[in-house]
């Protein structure tokens, strides 16, 4: 396995890949670490499945996710990946969008051993990971660097599969594109997420926007950000 592959050039979307390696189609899906659930609602649009479990430990963003219209199929629950409230060998694919970098490094060991309990047998496990490289990786690590828990994430991946708890599928390299219409849209996007306080002094508030803004343009600033699949399975 290997954490990057810079000579990597075709842009995707991810539910363009999810479509090209994945067969949905009654399956049960747990996404762990939902976030805002852009996705998880994509995915329920998308696809013919026919539950989505979406867990997210951000109270403020859960209530939001319970508050708002969305796809009957898509139930929303509070919770952690390390402790999965569902019985052994009940879920088809389990999803990680750029959510397992933000499990405690400490608990990143128990949330393999659970999403393997939880796994059908060859069921999959999917997870999305941003790449630390690229130009928006160049703005965030100014008041948000995650090279370190990207890292772990990644060689706590390598270990699930040495250990033969899931095996490898395989990689998946490409370019996801992001836009941004203005500074203000970043702040509110990235900045002001809820599941991370970041509190920026004027002078990086300064220096993160100015960073920023040698990106835009009259239409906007987009960036071309490297991203892994690590596609595993659970063994027959």
């Amino acid at each position: 396995m290997q954490i990057a592959d810079p000579s990597v050039t075709q842009t995707a979307s991810e539910l363009e890949l999810i479509r090209q390696h994945l067969n949905l189609t009654g399956a049960t899906v747990l996404e762990l670490g939902c976030g805002k659930a852009q996705l998880t609602r994509a995915i329920a649009e998308s696809f013919a499945v026919n539950t989505i479990i979406a867990t997210e430990v951000d109270h403020l963003q859960h209530a939001a996710n319970l508050a708002s219209e969305h796809p009957a199929c898509i139930e929303f629950r509070a919770g952690g990946a390390q402790a999965i409230d569902l019985p052994d060998q009940s879920v088809d694919v389990v999803f990680m969008f750029k959510s397992l970098h933000h499990v405690p490094l400490e608990l990143m060991p128990q949330v393999f051993q659970e999403i393997a309990r939880v796994l059908k047998t060859q069921g999959s496990l999917w997870i999305s990971e941003p790449i630390y490289a690229g130009a928006f990786n160049e703005v965030l690590r100014l008041f948000h660097d995650e090279q370190q828990v990207r890292a772990a994430a990644f060689q706590h991946t390598q270990q699930a599969v040495e250990t033969g708890l899931l095996q490898l599928n395989q990689q998946i390299f490409f370019n996801a594109a992001t836009h941004f219409a203005d500074f203000a849209e970043f702040e509110q996007r990235i900045i002001g997420v809820t599941h991370t306080q970041h509190l920026l002094s004027p002078e990086l508030y300064a220096q993160v926007k100015a960073a920023f803004n040698q990106h835009l343009g009259a239409d906007g600033a987009y960036f071309s950000n490297p991203q892994r699949v690590d596609y595993l399975q659970k063994a027959a």
